[in-house]
């Protein structure tokens, strides 16, 4: 039986090949790339490799840092991060010295107090008593103060931890969203699949998955310009998203194509699904917001896929993302799922 540890070793190996092929040097970052690439699940990381081999297309190291840029960047966000984290770090810090020094003061008084104890168990003359009981006094302040110094502190330290807790948490969630549109990114989405492909091979409840894209959006860009186009994109998203449920997963999956993770769906639910939302953007006329311009009926095409248990997250977004092929294919505006054997046969036939 194949494990996942197999799997890895497994692409690992191809990845040392690919590049020793091309003779790429073996860096971290080479390797990553060539990692994705023979494992398959970043799809459109693939596609990009598949094409750039095509076309015999050097991985030289412009090239390879290109890549390195656009699929795996070295964001601000994650400086920020870093940052919070070294802030959060001191604080902690200053709180365990003041902490150790409180210790040290608790310490210091309770021998204090031992001594004084022992002392008035014998017999002592009036000025000594007075000058113990000034000496406990006197610890007893100093405790006092030491108390007070460190609960300023730590409530001091706690809501700065707080603070940068909070900020850290908004940095995380800003690193998943996709800012045009305001709906998950493709890198929240491939987050959000693989838990819901793990969560599919312990539960029997179905998982399906929808690939939509915008019809002709190329030619809408160079006919209306780029700002229109980021117009229809979010047009497009808000439909999704204000109509899909809680515990769906809509996301922008990169440049007009927009993807739905749907738990608890069976196949044929997706499909209908689906369908509506279709009937919803073709329903809609468009205005551009600069001029009032009618910009006519937008439609998109969608693919839909069933998982099936013991297949791979590359394997179910290819499913879906060959129906799309075949929706596209077969007229757009429409939704074609992995029932319609006949369609994605003959969009197959004529791609090959």
């Amino acid at each position: 039986m194949t494990t996942s540890k197999d799997r890895a070793q497994g692409f690992a190996r191809q990845a040392m090949a690919w590049l020793e092929e091309r003779k790429v040097p073996p860096t971290p970052d080479n390797f990553r790339l060539a990692y994705a690439y023979t494992e398959g699940e970043n799809v459109e990381l693939k596609r990009s490799f598949d094409a750039l081999m095509a076309v015999g297309s050097n991985f030289d190291t412009d090239t390879m840092s290109a890549q390195q840029k656009r699929y795996f960047p070295t964001s601000a966000d994650s400086k920020l991060t870093a940052e919070f984290g070294d802030k959060i770090a001191t604080e902690v810090n200053s709180v365990l010295m003041l902490l150790s020094k409180a210790s040290q003061d608790h310490s210091a008084y309770k021998r204090a107090l031992s001594t004084a104890s022992g002392e008035l168990e014998g017999k002592l003359a009036q000025d000594a008593v007075k000058a113990l009981v000034n000496q406990v006094i006197g610890a007893t302040r100093t405790m006092e103060m030491r108390t007070q110094e460190l609960e300023t502190k730590l409530n001091t330290s706690s809501q700065e931890v707080a603070e940068l807790r909070t900020r850290l948490e908004e940095t995380q969630r800003d690193t998943l969203l996709d800012h045009l549109t305001g709906i998950a990114n493709r890198r929240a989405f491939d987050i959000e699949l693989r838990k819901n492909v793990e969560r599919s091979e312990a539960s029997p409840e179905a998982l399906s998955l929808v690939m939509f894209d915008v019809d002709h959006f190329k030619k809408f860009n160079d006919t209306w310009g780029h700002q229109t186009g980021d117009q229809v994109l979010r047009f497009v998203a808000s439909c999704i998203a204000d109509n899909s449920r809680p515990g769906d997963a809509p996301a922008r999956f990169g440049g007009e194509e927009f993807s739905v993770i749907l738990p608890t769906t069976s196949l044929a639910d997706a499909v209908s699904w689906a369908n509506r939302i279709c009937t919803i953007v073709r329903s809609k006329r468009l205005i551009k917001r600069s001029t009032g311009g009618n910009l006519g009926v937008v439609t998109i095409s969608a693919g839909v896929a069933k998982y099936k248990p013991g297949e791979n997250v590359s394997q179910f977004l290819r499913r879906a993302d060959t129906c799309l092929y075949a929706a596209k294919h077969s007229g757009r505006d429409r939704v074609v799922s992995e029932a319609d054997t006949a369609v994605i046969a003959a969009a197959e036939t004529e791609a090959a």
